[in-house]
């Protein structure tokens, strides 16, 4: 069973996703969002525990925002394609979005996040 979760950017009071599956297995982490060909608006995928993603064999682009253990953005990445690299040393896990979450809600490095059960 894929648990969903609802991340809010408290800082700027929007919405990341209200439908954002984690990864927190070894296996769920490793393949991420490997084989599929798209995210749904308010839907992505929060890694946990996580300083470095990849987008290998990715057929699309997504945004990047990575998260302290108090759950504050320490680095955000819009629109990162296909056959890139990506690291954050500070960061303990990894929000996946659609290209264009970071923009539409506002997030910058700072922000505090809060994560949470779908309501």
């Amino acid at each position: 069973m894929v648990l969903k979760v609802s991340v809010r950017n408290v800082s700027r009071g929007t919405s990341l996703g209200d439908g954002i599956e984690t990864a927190k297995s070894g296996g769920d982490r490793k393949k991420g969002l490997l084989g599929r060909t798209g995210l749904e608006p308010g839907g992505g995928m929060w890694i946990v525990p996580c300083e470095g993603i990849h987008t290998f064999f990715m057929k699309f682009a997504i945004d990047v925002i990575y998260i302290d253990r108090k759950k504050k953005v320490r680095k955000t990445i819009g629109a990162l394609g296909p056959w890139k690299l990506s690291l954050c040393l500070r960061a303990h896990s990894v929000l996946e979005l659609p290209v264009g979450a970071i923009e539409a809600s506002g997030t910058q490095p700072g922000d505090q996040l809060e994560i949470g059960p779908v309501a």
